[in-house]
């Protein structure tokens, strides 16, 4: 570790607010961008900056010195943004979940189940096989693959 981070340190367990602003402006570019690309979110990364400040100040006590100050704070920073990716995940599965659970008939749609009643399928080919001809003024450019018509600029 180096001498300028270990006083930045001693000077923070001491609690003197100028080593912690020093710290905040040192190492917060760097935490802040760790945190933007890894939640890809400016309003959550800066959500994320401030609790990894705050965890920072509580855990600063048991910084030993054995890396850097800026590779600890880092592995802090990943730390808290992998645990919030996971409860945005498990947050998203429970939301998720109870809408999975049941439907309001009651019943839990199992996709490998047979359907209980058919589905009335239309036959598009067919159905558009039926419909009378339109005769359509020469201009107009039909595409039926694609299922659009193009009208030409005047």
């Amino acid at each position: 570790m180096r001498t300028a981070d270990a006083d930045l340190v001693a000077r923070c367990k001491r609690g003197e607010p100028s080593a912690f602003e020093a710290l905040y402006r040192q190492h917060s570019s760097r935490l802040y961008n760790l945190a933007y690309r890894m939640v890809g979110n400016a309003a959550d990364a800066e959500d994320l900056l401030q609790e990894i400040f705050l965890l920072a100040h509580r855990k600063l006590g048991s910084f030993k010195g054995q890396s850097a100050l800026g590779t600890w704070l880092y592995r802090l920073a990943t730390n808290l943004c992998l645990d919030h990716l996971r409860s945005k995940a498990a947050r998203t599965a429970q939301a998720t979940s109870s809408i999975d659970e049941e439907s309001p008939s009651g019943r839990r749609y199992d996709p490998a189940a047979p359907a209980v009643q058919p589905v009335m399928s239309i036959d598009l080919e067919r159905a558009i096989a039926r419909l009378p001809e339109v005769p359509c003024p020469p201009w107009w450019s039909i595409d039926y693959e694609r299922g659009r018509v193009r009208f030409p600029l005047p």
